[in-house]
C-alpha cells in the first residue's frame, strides 16, 4: 500500500465523543476515519472488508475494555495483523506492559498531542505497509522454489524415461499411483504421523524420480529386447544404487530437509521385499521407509498390466491377484489392503495413461468380462 496514493483507515475507538471528535480532526485530513464507542462494535467493524488499516483503541471503556477487545482481535486470524494503538490517560509502567503483552504496537497518552498522534499512526502505517509487502515476496519467493522443485524432478525424470524406451507413461502412472495410495492410508494409525498433506504432495512429484538410477545402466543391458540373464539382472538391480548416489548429492547441496530426500529414498528402496528378499539391502518390514513400500506396490502393478519385449500386458484382474497373493512376503500387508481398496482407480490410471493399445484393449476387456 502507497500512503500517498490510498488513503488508509484508522478506527477510533472511544466510548466518549469529544476524544473521537479530537482525533478525528486531527488524522482526517490525511486518513479515512472510522469510529466505534465500544469494543463490541470495534469488533465487527474490524471484520468488514476493506479492514481498518490500524485501530486507535482506548483502555478504560464499559463493559469491554480495551484490553480484553485487544485480545479478541489478536485471538482471531482475521484480524489478528491489524495494528493497534493503545489511547489512556494511564501512566503506570504495568499498564503499557499488559498492553504491549496483548499484541498492542504503541501507547498514546491523553491529553492528545496533535503531532505526536499523526506521527506514530504515520509510523506504524508503515511499517505495516513494509510487513504486508515482505510477506508478498516471501509468498513469491515460495511458489518459485516450489516450482523450481518440480521442474527439477520432472527435467531429471524425463532424462530417465528417454534412457529407457520402455517406461513411456509407467512415470506418470505410478506417480498417480503413488499419491492414490497414500491418500488411501492418510488415516491409517500405522500411516498417519507420516501422511499429511504436504509429505503426500511431495511423494507424488518425487515419485517420477524411482529409476533415475536407469542412466547409469549400460545400453546393452537397459535395451535388450529379451528377457535378461542372471548376471544382467544383477547389474540392474544397482540402478537403486546410482538413483540413491545421485540424489543424495544434489540433497546435500540442498540441506537435509530437502524435498529430495524422499525421491532418495524412494529411488533406493522401491526394490526392497516385506519378507526381506528384495534388493539391494535386503532390509524388512518397517525398516524399509513408507515411500519405498508404496512405491514397490505401484511399480510392480505397472510393470505387470505393461507391454515388454519379453511380456504381453497383464490385465488388471491377473495383477491384482498377483500383487494380493504378495501381501505379507513382498509387500507391506496394510500397503496391499490398500491397493485393493482403490484397485479400481488403479485401472482407471492405468487406462488414462496407457502406452499401447495392446494395453488399453486387454485391461479394457479384461474389466468387462470380469463385471459379467
Amino acid at each position: 500500500m502507497n500512503l500517498s496514493e490510498n488513503k488508509p483507515t484508522i478506527l477510533i475507538v472511544d466510548d466518549t465523543a469529544a476524544n473521537i471528535e479530537v482525533l478525528s480532526s486531527t488524522l482526517r485530513p490525511t486518513y479515512h476515519v472510522r469510529a466505534a464507542k465500544n469494543g463490541i462494535r470495534a469488533l465487527a467493524i474490524a471484520q468488514e472488508t476493506p479492514q481498518p488499516d490500524l485501530i486507535l483503541l482506548d483502555i478504560m471503556m464499559p463493559e469491554m475494555d480495551g484490553y480484553e477487545t485487544c485480545k479478541r482481535l489478536k485471538d482471531d486470524a482475521n484480524t489478528a495483523q491489524i495494528p493497534v494503538i493503545f489511547i489512556t490517560a494511564l501512566s503506570d509502567e504495568g499498564d503499557e506492559e499488559k498492553g504491549l503483552a496483548l499484541g498492542a504496537v504503541d501507547y498514546i497518552a491523553k491529553p492528545f498531542k496533535p503531532v505526536l498522534v499523526q506521527a506514530r499512526v504515520h509510523n506504524q502505517l508503515e511499517l505495516k505497509h513494509h510487513r504486508d509487502h515482505l510477506e508478498v515476496l516471501v509468498h513469491e519467493r515460495t511458489q518459485e522454489l516450489m516450482l523450481t522443485q518440480e521442474a527439477t524432478i520432472e527435467a531429471m525424470g524425463a532424462l530417465a524415461e528417454y534412457r529407457d524406451p520402455e517406461t513411456g507413461g509407467h512415470i506418470k502412472r505410478t506417480q498417480n499411483y503413488m499419491k492414490l495410495l497414500a491418500e488411501a492410508l492418510k488415516d491409517h494409525a500405522r500411516f498417519s504421523d507420516y501422511l499429511d498433506i504436504e509429505t503426500i504432495h511431495l511423494l507424488y512429484l518425487s515419485a517420477p524420480l524411482h529409476d533415475i538410477g536407469k542412466v547409469g545402466i549400460s545400453d546393452s543391458i537397459l535395451c535388450k529386447p529379451a528377457k535378461l540373464t542372471d548376471q544382467e539382472f544383477e547389474k540392474m538391480k544397482e540402478h537403486t544404487l546410482f538413483g540413491r548416489n545421485t540424489l543424495l548429492v544434489a540433497e546435500e547441496k540442498l540441506g537435509g530437509n530437502s524435498f529430495l530426500g524422499f525421491a532418495r529414498e524412494i529411488a533406493e528402496t522401491h526394490h526392497e521385499r516385506w519378507d526381506g528378499k528384495g534388493y539391494p539391502h535386503g532390509i524388512a518390514g518397517e525398516a524399509i521407509p513408507i515411500c519405498g513400500r508404496l512405491m514397490a506396490v505401484a511399480d510392480v502393478y505397472d510393470a505387470l498390466i505393461s507391454k515388454r519385449v519379453y511380456k504381453p500386458p497383464f490385465p488388471h484382474a491377473k495383477a491384482v491377484e498377483i500383487i494380493l497373493e504378495g501381501k505379507g512376503t513382498q509387500f507391506d500387508p496394510d500397503v496391499v489392503d490398500a491397493f485393493q481398496a482403490c484397485s479400481e482407480e488403479f485401472l482407471q490410471i492405468a487406462l488414462k495413461y496407457a502406452d499401447h493399445p495392446e494395453e488399453i484393449a486387454t485391461l479394457s476387456e479384461k474389466s468387462h468380462a470380469t463385471q459379467d
